[in-house]
């Protein structure tokens, strides 16, 4: 079975709900988890249906293939609350299509779409007083597969398990963010996973930020792998330069990330008449631009802070500031992305689904 409707979905309710215990005023970022969670098991060819259990531990085999070979990839997204306690997604298909297009590139089986869709507004359903309805807050939503199939053989897995597990979480600031302007380490490489949201990509990552983090900065921007010259990926963000009143970012490659939330941002600047300029930018035009004064703005785009601005670099052991602007593109377009989101406004691109 590849197609699904909600009510081919069974659900298993929590005896011991922590809904009560949670202090939704003081929600740390992906610390505190929902009652339930979807789970559906790859096994002899097919998926299972999906069903809603209470969340808990899993238990796996040693010998489980993702413990070997990191055949794990894994998506981030959102369910907002409006005014009217209405529950919706933003562009959820997208998440889809891109846990899929990574499963692929990793020989994981793809998850049908409805079992993604309909296991998912199901799961929002039976979890639907965990979504926070303070302001700026949501309920964050991770999409997840990886190997469980056994062996020590260099293969891919022949079972595998699907979970979407949710965690409601506040409003997201980062505050005033430095970084550092990678020299050595890549993030990832042409023909590689780069593209991919795997988890390997990340667990890669953490050793050149800790080693920037000890600088004194607070992310790393990410260099292309050759040459080091261009800039790709702020952290695990997208990236945005705004030189005078272009807005530029690199394009996708094997090696970036299709962020959601960066082709968003691309749509809706260019509604709002923001000149846009999709191009490969090499750190020695942003090293000039900041001595000039045209460099404006940068700034990273992703699910859990829609936008985080960058408040100053460092290349090559000196360090360069960014102007505070009262009417920035970062402020302006979070907003406008926002009000979206939490049906706060029109909608022109129907990136909007409700959960009725």
């Amino acid at each position: 079975m590849t197609t699904i409707s909600e009510q081919d979905i069974t659900v298993e309710k929590t005896q011991n709900s922590k809904l009560k215990d949670t202090d939704f005023n003081n929600l740390p970022f992906g610390k505190v988890f929902s009652d339930h969670m979807l789970i559906s098991r790859y096994k002899e060819g097919s998926w299972s249906i999906p069903e809603v259990v209470p969340y808990q531990p899993i238990t796996l085999d040693p010998s489980a293939k993702i413990f070997h070979y990191g055949q794990s990839v894994f998506e981030g997204m959102k369910a907002y609350k409006d005014d009217n306690d209405d529950i919706y997604l933003f562009r959820p298909l997208e998440n889809c299509k891109r846990l899929n297009i990574s499963s692929k590139r990793l020989a994981i089986p793809e998850i049908p779409e409805s079992y993604f869709m309909e296991g998912l507004k199901k799961l929002l359903k039976v979890d639907q007083d965990w979504i926070p309805t303070t302001s700026g807050s949501a309920l964050y939503i991770r999409p997840f597969v990886f190997a469980s199939g056994n062996g020590f053989h260099a293969s891919p897995a022949n079972e595998y398990i699907f979970i979407i597990a949710t965690a409601p979480s506040g409003a997201y600031f980062s505050g005033k963010v430095t970084v550092a302007i990678e020299e050595k380490y890549s993030r990832s490489a042409n023909g590689g996973v780069g593209y991919a949201k795997a988890g390997g990509n990340y667990a890669g990552q953490f050793y050149p930020t800790q080693l920037a983090i000890d600088k004194g900065y607070n992310q790393v921007i990410w260099t292309d792998d050759t040459t080091h010259e261009y800039i790709e990926e702020a952290g695990a963000m997208n990236i945005f330069v705004r030189i005078n009143d272009t807005l530029i970012t690199a394009p996708t490659s094997d090696r970036i990330l299709d962020g959601i939330t960066r082709k968003s941002i691309l749509e809706i600047a260019k509604k709002e008449g923001i000149n846009v300029d999709v191009r490969r930018i090499s750190v020695k035009e942003i090293v000039e631009a900041a001595k000039n004064g045209s460099l404006k703005e940068m700034f990273g785009s992703g699910t859990a802070a829609v936008i985080s601005p960058i408040s100053g670099f460092g290349y090559k052991n000196k360090d360069y500031t960014l102007p505070e602007l009262d009417d920035s593109y970062a402020n302006k377009l979070k907003t406008l992305i926002t009000d979206i989101q939490y049906n706060r406004s029109e909608d022109p691109f129907n990136w909007r689904t409700k959960i009725d």
